[in-house]
C-alpha cells in the first residue's frame, strides 16, 4: 500500500526539548526518514508520547532502539523528557506493543539477542517505573500484590506506612471480622477481611535519625519489578535525602508457595556519597486499620488487639485476636545478616501494639548490606490457638531468603508447565495473561491443601472492596481451576458445601425451602450484602437490593455441575455435590410459582447479572419478575438433575433424597417447570431482560456520554438527577445473554426449544445488537462476557476489541481508582477462558470435547494445556494448523469431524 512503510526498527533520540525519531523504509534504496518532535509544555509525558504514535501511524517495526538512555541499574531504557525521568521503554511497549532495547544493549549483545531478551522479560515481569500517589498507586500496589491463597501482601513500599498514597495491606484468606457501627442513629454490621498487622515493614536511618519515609522529595527514582517466574517483587529505589545522602535501596519481597505460613523481605542498601552510623528498622506494626475503601471510612475499621508482644535477639513477635470473631493470631519475624554480631546487637523496643528492632551498623560508600526478614503467620482458624506463638517461631528456625527463592522457583517452573497460556505474535497479550494467572495462584494455591476453610473473593487477597467477601465471581475462575488444579476448585465447592445449613436458614427466613445461598458470604455463609449502599455522586445513602441477585445459587450448582463433569470425580457428587444440586433445586421450586391460566410458571422478586435495575418503578414490592438469564439457568438446572439422576446409582440418590427429604413429586415437579417456565420474547425474537423491560423507555446514551464522558455507572448518574435506572433499557453488563457464555449456543437453543420458545434464525446476532446498545459495561465482566458473544457471531473484530478492554481492566484501572481497592478476580479468571475457550476453541461442555479455532489476527500461535477427566490434552494452535497431544487415548470432535487420539502420538491438523 502507498505510503506504509515496513522496517525492522525505529530509532529514537531523546532530548530535553525534542525526540529524533529515524526510520528506514522497506523500499530498497530509500534514505532513511527523520522526524523531530518538540515538547508540547501545555500537555502531560504521555500525551507528548502520543504524538509518536500518531507520527508512525502505518509504519510497521518489530522494535524501537533508544540511542541515548540514562545510566540505571535497574532499567537499561530510561530517558530525560521535558525536564523529567520516563521509562520510555515501558510507556512505548504498551503503545506499540514491540519490545524496546537500548543502544548499548543492541552494540553489546547484537540487536536480534537484545530483542529476543527483552521479549522474554517483558513477557515475564510486570514493571511500574516513577512514584504515584493517590488511587493510581494504591492501584499498582494492587497489580503487584504477592501471596500464596493463605495470605495477600499488597505491593506496597516496605517503608511505607498506610496514608493517602501508600497502603501496605495483608490478609488471610477467610479471615473476617463484623463490627457494629451507629451511622445515623442506625446500627450497620459490617463484616470485612481483616488487615492484619504490617509485618512487612522495614526501613533506614543514618545517624540515629527517626526512620525513612516515603516522600517525593526524597525519591529520585523508583522502580518495581514484579517476577512472574518467581513470584519475587523487586522495589529499587534512588533516595537523594535533603542532607545530601544518596543511597540506593533495594527490598525484595517473596511470599513462600511451599510453605504458605511464611514470607521473607531481603533488604539491600547501598550508601552512594557517604560514610555513617546507619540503623535498620524492622516492625510488626499492630496498629492498622481497615483504611484501603475511602467509602467504608465512616464505619468503625479497627478490627484486631494486640494481646502480647516479645522480643529476643534475632526475632520478634506479636499476638492478637480480632476484636469481634475472636480469631487468634501470631506474627514472628526473624532478622538474618552476614554480619552475624550485628544482629546479635539488635535493639528491641514496644509500643502498646508495636514492636521495633534497630540494627545499627557502620557503613562506607559504595558497599551494599544486606538484611533479610523472615516472617511466619498462623492464626487460630487453621491451627491450634494455644500454639500459634511457638508454631510461629519453629516457623522461621532455619529459614532462609534464598531458601524460599528457591523453593518458589521450583514450584513455579512447575506450574507454568502446568497452567501456562503462550501467546506468539502478541508481547502484551502475553505478558497480562500471565499476570491474571499469576494472581489466581495468589488468591487461592494454599486452598487446594484442604486446611483452609475459604474461597475465593471478588477482589481476591489484594484489597478491602466488597470487604473481601465472595460472590458468584467463582464461576468465572472455576474453569481455570477446574482444568488445572481440580483439587482446588473441588475445596472451593466444599466451601460452599460446608454453608449448606446457612444457605437453607437464609431461605427459610425468607418463607422458601431449599438452600438460597447469599449473594455476598463470609466467613459463615450468611448474607453479607447490606440494605443500603452510599452512593458516591450524591453522598446519600440509598435502598440496596444487590441480595435479591438469587442467581448466585444456580452459580453454584454451575460449579457443582462444571467441576463433576470435567474431573468425573463421583466420590465428590455422592458425598457433597448431589445434595449441593438438590438443595439448591428445592429453593427454586418452592419460587417458581404457577400463573393463574395454570400454562406457565414465574419466578419473581428476583435480580439479574445486571444490577441496574432492581425493582419496577413505582412500585411497593423489590425485585423483577422472570428474569431470563435466571428462568433459563433454573430450566437447564431441573433438567441437568434429571439427566444425573438417570445416571446415579439408586441406593445413592435414595440416600440423598431422603436425607434432605427431596420427595418424587418434587422430581416430577422440576420436569414440569423446566417445560413452562415463562420467558418475555417479542415478536423479532429478542429476549426480554425480565417481564415488562420492552415497556420501558431507552436513554440517548450519546447525549448522556456528551455530558458526563464516562457513563459505565450510569445508574450513578441517573440517581444523581433525581432518576432511577429502573425506569429505563439500559445495563451494566450482560444478562439477558448470559447463559451463552455458560454453555454453548446449541445447550441454550435446546433450553428454548425445551420451553417453547424456539427462536427465528439469527437470533442470537439480533439480541446482541440489542444488548450491547443498551449496555454501559459498568462491571468489568462485561466486556468478556460480550467479547465471547460477538466471537460466536464471527465478529471478531468487536470480540478482540471488548477482550482487550478486559485484559487491560486492571493493569490500566479502566473503572477510575477501583483496582486500588483489589484486583477484579472474575474478569482475570475470564480472559483466561476467552482465550482457551471462545479463541482456541477448546470446549469441555459438551458430552464431547470440541476443538474449533478462531485465532484473532494478533495472534500468530496459542498454546496450552488442559485436564479432561485425568487426561492432560496439550494443544499448539496456529491459524492454519492445530497439533493435539494428550497422555491418554480419546475422541474428540476436531472441526466438526470425530477425531481419536492416541496417547503420546501428537496429532497435526491442517485446515
Amino acid at each position: 500500500m502507498k505510503g506504509v512503510f515496513k522496517t525492522k526498527t525505529i530509532s529514537l533520540k531523546v532530548t530535553d526539548e525534542a525526540i529524533e525519531i529515524c526510520y528506514q523504509p522497506s523500499h530498497h534504496h530509500a534514505q532513511p526518514r527523520k522526524a523531530v518532535i518538540t515538547y508540547d509544555e501545555d500537555q502531560t509525558i504521555g500525551e507528548n508520547l502520543e504524538t509518536i504514535k500518531v507520527k508512525l501511524a502505518g509504519t510497521s517495526f518489530d522494535a524501537i532502539i533508544i540511542e541515548n538512555p540514562l545510566t540505571y541499574p535497574f532499567s537499561d531504557t530510561i530517558v530525560g523528557i521535558a525536564h523529567q525521568r520516563i521509562d520510555i521503554g515501558l510507556a512505548l511497549t504498551n503503545m506499540f506493543n514491540v519490545p524496546v532495547v537500548a543502544r548499548t544493549t543492541v552494540d553489546r549483545d547484537g540487536l536480534a539477542a537484545a530483542i529476543n531478551h527483552k521479549k522474554d522479560y517483558l513477557s515475564w515481569h510486570l514493571d511500574y517505573y516513577g512514584q504515584y500517589k493517590d488511587k493510581r498507586n494504591y492501584g499498582q500496589e494492587a497489580m503487584l500484590t504477592i501471596g500464596n491463597g493463605f495470605f495477600g501482601l499488597r505491593g506496597a513500599y516496605v517503608e511505607a506506612r498506610a496514608d493517602q498514597n501508600n497502603y501496605p495491606g495483608m490478609y488471610v484468606a477467610g479471615l473476617y471480622n463484623q463490627n457494629t457501627t451507629n451511622i445515623n442513629g442506625r446500627d450497620v454490621t459490617n463484616e470485612d477481611l481483616v488487615n492484619l498487622p504490617n509485618a512487612q515493614y522495614m526501613s533506614f536511618g543514618i545517624d540515629n535519625s527517626n526512620p525513612f519515609k516515603i516522600r517525593r522529595s526524597d525519591i529520585r527514582d523508583s522502580y518495581r519489578s514484579l517476577n512472574l517466574k518467581t513470584g519475587a517483587l523487586t522495589t529499587t529505589m534512588m533516595i537523594n535525602l535533603a542532607t545530601g545522602h544518596q543511597l540506593m535501596v533495594k527490598a525484595t519481597k517473596v511470599a513462600d508457595m511451599q510453605h504458605w505460613h511464611r514470607f521473607v523481605v531481603r533488604y539491600e542498601v547501598t550508601p552512594l556519597n557517604f560514610a555513617a552510623n546507619m540503623q535498620i528498622y524492622a516492625e510488626i506494626d499492630g496498629r492498622v486499620m481497615n483504611q484501603n475503601v475511602e467509602r467504608y471510612a465512616e464505619f468503625d475499621q479497627r478490627h484486631t488487639t494486640v494481646t502480647s508482644l516479645s522480643a529476643a535477639t534475632d526475632h520478634a513477635e506479636l499476638s492478637g485476636q480480632t476484636k469481634n470473631s475472636n480469631i487468634q493470631f501470631a506474627i514472628a519475624d526473624r532478622l538474618l545478616s552476614d554480619d552475624t554480631d550485628t544482629i546479635k546487637n539488635t535493639v528491641a523496643s514496644n509500643s502498646t501494639a508495636a514492636i521495633r528492632q534497630t540494627l545499627n551498623i557502620d557503613v562506607v560508600p559504595q558497599h551494599t548490606y544486606t538484611f533479610d526478614k523472615v516472617v511466619a503467620l498462623f492464626t487460630s482458624r487453621e491451627s491450634q490457638a494455644a500454639q500459634l506463638e511457638q508454631l510461629a517461631l519453629d516457623e522461621l528456625q532455619e529459614t532462609t531468603f534464598d531458601q524460599i527463592l528457591t523453593d518458589n522457583q521450583r514450584f513455579f517452573a512447575r506450574a507454568w508447565q502446568q497452567s501456562d497460556i503462550i501467546i506468539d505474535g502478541d508481547l502484551t497479550s502475553q505478558k497480562l495473561t500471565r499476570v491474571n494467572i499469576f494472581h489466581l495462584f495468589v488468591a487461592a494455591h494454599a486452598l487446594q491443601s484442604g486446611q483452609l476453610d475459604a474461597s475465593v473473593g471478588a477482589r481476591g487477597l489484594h484489597g478491602e472492596a466488597y470487604r473481601g467477601h465472595v460472590f458468584w465471581d467463582e464461576m468465572f475462575v472455576m474453569p481455570f481451576y477446574v482444568s488445572h488444579y481440580p483439587e482446588l476448585a473441588r475445596q472451593l465447592l466444599l466451601y460452599r458445601y460446608k454453608r449448606l445449613p446457612a444457605a437453607r436458614q437464609y431461605a427459610a427466613s425468607e418463607g422458601y425451602q431449599g438452600a438460597m445461598f447469599p449473594w455476598q458470604s463470609a466467613s459463615k455463609g450468611d448474607e453479607q450484602s447490606q440494605f443500603v449502599h452510599l452512593n458516591p455522586l450524591t453522598q446519600k445513602f440509598e435502598p440496596d437490593n444487590s441480595r435479591r441477585q438469587r442467581h448466585v445459587s444456580l452459580a453454584v450448582a454451575y460449579n457443582v455441575w462444571l467441576y463433576f463433569h470435567q474431573t468425573g470425580d463421583r466420590d465428590f457428587m455422592t458425598h457433597y455435590g448431589l445434595e449441593m444440586l438438590l438443595s439448591i433445586a428445592q429453593f427454586w421450586l418452592s419460587i417458581a410459582q404457577p400463573t393463574a391460566d395454570g400454562q406457565h410458571y414465574t419466578i419473581s422478586g428476583v435480580m439479574g447479572p445486571d444490577e441496574f435495575h432492581e425493582e419496577y418503578p413505582n412500585s411497593d414490592h423489590p425485585g423483577l419478575t422472570n428474569n431470563a438469564y435466571t428462568n433459563l439457568m433454573v430450566a437447564w438446572l431441573f433438567t441437568t438433575i434429571q439427566q444425573l439422576s438417570d445416571h446415579t446409582d439408586a441406593t445413592i440418590l435414595k440416600t440423598v433424597s431422603q436425607k434432605i427429604h427431596f420427595g418424587q413429586q418434587d422430581y416430577q415437579t422440576m420436569t414440569k417447570i423446566a417445560q413452562q417456565l415463562k420467558l418475555d420474547i417479542n415478536e423479532n425474537g429478542i429476549i426480554g431482560q425480565f417481564e415488562g423491560y420492552f415497556n420501558l423507555p431507552t436513554l440517548d446514551f450519546d447525549a448522556y456520554r456528551k455530558k458526563y464522558g464516562d457513563i459505565s455507572r450510569l445508574d450513578r448518574i441517573l440517581k444523581s438527577e433525581g432518576k432511577t435506572p429502573d425506569a429505563y433499557q439500559v445495563a451494566k453488563q450482560a444478562d439477558a445473554l448470559m447463559i451463552y457464555y455458560n454453555f454453548n449456543p446449541t445447550t441454550v437453543t435446546t433450553l428454548l426449544n425445551q420451553m417453547g420458545y424456539p427462536l427465528p434464525d439469527q437470533a442470537l446476532t439480533h439480541n446482541l445488537e440489542f444488548y450491547l446498545a443498551r449496555t454501559t459495561h459498568g462491571s468489568t465482566l462485561s466486556r468478556v462476557v460480550y467479547a465471547a458473544l460477538t466471537k460466536m457471531e464471527g465478529n471478531m473484530d468487536q470480540s478482540w476489541k471488548l477482550f482487550r478492554q478486559a485484559l487491560f481492566s486492571d493493569y490500566y484501572d479502566i473503572q477510575g481508582g477501583t483496582t486500588a481497592e483489589g484486583i477484579h478476580l472474575g474478569v482475570m479468571g475470564a480472559t483466561l477462558e476467552i482465550e482457551t475457550r471462545f479463541y482456541g476453541g477448546v470446549s469441555f461442555l459438551g458430552d464431547q470435547i470440541t476443538v474449533t479455532p478462531h485465532l484473532p489476527k494478533q495472534w500468530q500461535q496459542l498454546t496450552f494445556t488442559q485436564l479432561f477427566r485425568g487426561t492432560a490434552i496439550h494443544f499448539e494452535i496456529t491459524h492454519h494448523q492445530l497439533i493435539i497431544d494428550a497422555d491418554h487415548d480419546l475422541t474428540m470432535t476436531v472441526l466438526d469431524h470425530p477425531t481419536q487420539i492416541h496417547a503420546h502420538q501428537p496429532l497435526q491438523i491442517n485446515y
